[in-house]
């Protein structure tokens, strides 16, 4: 792959926000000026065909993060994938009147959200959960899949389901690789952290226990808000995402999700707070990145590491490995899953991008979440 010049790499950016992946690939790979006749431009495609080689290897890292289905277990003892990873498209919620769309708009644009208030919601200050979807995902997809709602009216919490546009994202990708939507107060992060705070003004939210949760590009871009504003969140929760900072440009994305000179920016010396799941048969994101995701949030401090191993549904095998401070509090977690592809842990087949196997990621990130206050 040639080295592209930064204006070829706002071409590929464009191209790509655009659905036209063969051509930004050609313009990263040789240096090809696309084709600017718009009658000649393929056609985006959510199928699993593979562009033929070279360019195979870096259809396939695109995968979930870029609007492809999600790949396959890559343990031979995993079980089929048409039973681990259901892509049926969910059935939104209609009507629900305990989850309605609303629009936040600010300097940086608008976007959507959806926000589930439940029934049982008790009096006084309760949580608040931000939840970012994967690529072309919905927040009624994501929901379904991830069962939040459910656990919602067990616990007792608010959450939240903001959307990602197509106009801003072709495969409506949060936009995690971008490096101006990787600051405070700007790009994604600030509508992010407006729909926040929109909520937390009408809605009885104690401040002090406020999360976000996000899987795979919603993974990448919930580790950015921890990053960049931990007075915000409590705790954050990434499921086959990355670090803040392991892109600038599509070149350093395709690099990252390789496992490739992956990056932790550093933050602040503040910790934050954090949960990881990740599957070590993982072919879109590599494993690699959770431990980089595990270090960033460390800012560098040291802490007691013990790790356990157990079986979940399906006899599926998981490590998980818990920094503790001196305290004795658990600070960070880093499960990883034996076998495991790019999909929710222990998710629900009404949604997509599920692994029904494995732990269940939304419990086990709200004990986490509960456990952490600001």
């Amino acid at each position: 792959m040639h080295i592209p010049s930064p204006s070829d790499m706002a071409e590929v950016t464009r191209l790509t926000r655009s659905g036209r992946l063969r051509e930004a690939m050609a313009l990263l790979r040789k240096g090809q000026a696309p084709a600017s006749d718009a009658a000649h431009t393929p056609k985006a495609s959510n199928s699993d065909t593979a562009m033929p080689d070279p360019g195979e290897v870096a259809r396939s890292m695109m995968g979930a993060m870029f609007g492809n289905a999600p790949d396959t277990a890559a343990s031979p003892t995993a079980a089929p994938a048409q039973s681990r990873f259901r892509r049926a498209r969910a059935k939104p919620a209609q009507d629900d009147p305990r989850f309605r769309t609303r629009r936040y708009s600010a300097v940086a644009g608008s976007r959507d959200y959806k926000l589930y208030v439940p029934a049982s919601l008790p009096t006084g200050p309760v949580p608040l959960v931000v939840m970012l979807h994967g690529c072309t995902q919905s927040p009624d997809d994501f929901a379904a899949g991830t069962r939040m709602n459910e656990l919602a009216e067990e616990q007792g919490f608010l959450v939240a389901y903001p959307a990602q546009s197509k106009a801003a994202n072709v495969k409506k990708c949060w936009n995690w690789f971008s490096a101006a939507d990787q600051m405070r107060e700007q790009g994604e992060p600030s509508l992010i952290a407006g729909i926040t705070r929109e909520i937390m003004a009408e809605h009885a939210v104690d401040p002090g226990r406020v999360y976000v949760a996000g899987l795979s590009a919603g993974g990448a871009a919930a580790a950015i808000m921890g990053a960049v504003y931990p007075e915000l969140y409590a705790a954050v929760g990434v499921h086959s995402g990355l670090p803040r900072g392991a892109a600038r440009d599509m070149a350093s994305a395709f690099a990252a999700m390789q496992g490739a000179n992956v990056a932790t920016v550093p933050v602040s010396g503040q910790v934050v707070p954090t949960i990881v799941f990740h599957g070590d048969g993982d072919k879109t994101v590599h494993p690699a990145n959770a431990e980089s995701v595990i270090t960033q949030a460390s800012a560098g401090n040291r802490f007691t590491v013990k790790s356990e191993d157990g079986r979940a549904a399906g006899d599926v095998a998981w490590q998980r490995t818990v920094h503790t401070d001196a305290g004795g509090r658990a600070v960070l977690e880093n499960w990883t899953i034996r076998g495991a592809g790019h999909a929710w842990s222990g998710g629900s087949q009404a949604g997509t991008y599920t692994d029904p196997n494995g732990p269940d990621a939304s419990r086990e990130m709200l004990r986490f979440f509960f456990a952490q206050t600001a």
